[in-house]
C-alpha cells in the first residue's frame, strides 16, 4: 500500500507542422540528430483544421509524425518540449525563410492507455509538469481504440492520426515485453538486476 511504483517507459513522439517539404525535411534531419533515432514515421497531411499558424508557418501547411525509438521516462516531457522549442529557433534563422516559425514541433509521449502532448500554455484542463511546461492527456485508449475528449484538438480526432498512433502504442508494448524479458534472463542467468533506462 505505501510502496511507490516507478513508472514505466514511454514512447516520445515529435509533432510537426512545417511551412514546406523543405522545412519538413530539415525538422526530420534535427530531430534525429538532438532528440534522437526515429523508428517510425507517418504519411505528410495538410493541416487544415484551423488558420491559427497560418501567420507563423504560412498558408500551406503540412503535419507529419515521428516516434523516437529509446523509451523515456514520462518525466522527462517537460525537458523534451524545451529542447524542441530550442530547434524551432535554430531551424527559424537556419531556414531563412520570411516567417517566425516555418517549423513547429510538438512533443508528446504515448503510453498503453493515453497519448500527453506539451504545450507552454496553461488552461483548465492541464497540468504542470515543470520548467514552465503543462502537460495535457489528449487521447485515451480504450476497448481497442483512440478517444478524443471534449477539448481534444480537431485535427488529433483524425483516423489517419490513430492509425499512425496505433502503431506506436504497438510498438511500445513491443520494446516494454522485450525489456521485460531482458531483466528477467539478466536476472536468472546473473543473478542481479538490470539497470534502469535513464
Amino acid at each position: 500500500m505505501w510502496q511507490l511504483q516507478d513508472p514505466k517507459p514511454v514512447k516520445l513522439i515529435i509533432g510537426i507542422l512545417a511551412a514546406d517539404h523543405k522545412c519538413l525535411h530539415a525538422a526530420m534531419e534535427a530531430t534525429e540528430d538532438k532528440i534522437g533515432k526515429i523508428d517510425l514515421v507517418s504519411d505528410v497531411w495538410p493541416f487544415t483544421q484551423t488558420d491559427y499558424y497560418k501567420d507563423q508557418t504560412g498558408p500551406n501547411i503540412l503535419r507529419q509524425f515521428v516516434s523516437i525509438e529509446r523509451l523515456i521516462k514520462p518525466g522527462q516531457l517537460a525537458k523534451t518540449k524545451l529542447k524542441t522549442n530550442e530547434l524551432e529557433k535554430r531551424l527559424a534563422s537556419r531556414l531563412r525563410l520570411p516567417l517566425p516559425r516555418p517549423v513547429n514541433l510538438d512533443p508528446g509521449i504515448i503510453e498503453a492507455s493515453k497519448l500527453i502532448l506539451a504545450t507552454t500554455k496553461n488552461y483548465s484542463h492541464r497540468i504542470y509538469i515543470g520548467k514552465k511546461i503543462y502537460a495535457e492527456v489528449t487521447l485515451i485508449f480504450d476497448k481497442g481504440s483512440w478517444c478524443p475528449l471534449p477539448y481534444t484538438y480537431p485535427d488529433y480526432r483524425q483516423q489517419c492520426y490513430f492509425d499512425f498512433f496505433e502503431k506506436v502504442r504497438t510498438r511500445l508494448l513491443e520494446q516494454l515485453k522485450h525489456q521485460t524479458w531482458s531483466k528477467k534472463w539478466k536476472f536468472r542467468f546473473f543473478g542481479f538486476k538490470a539497470k534502469k533506462p535513464a
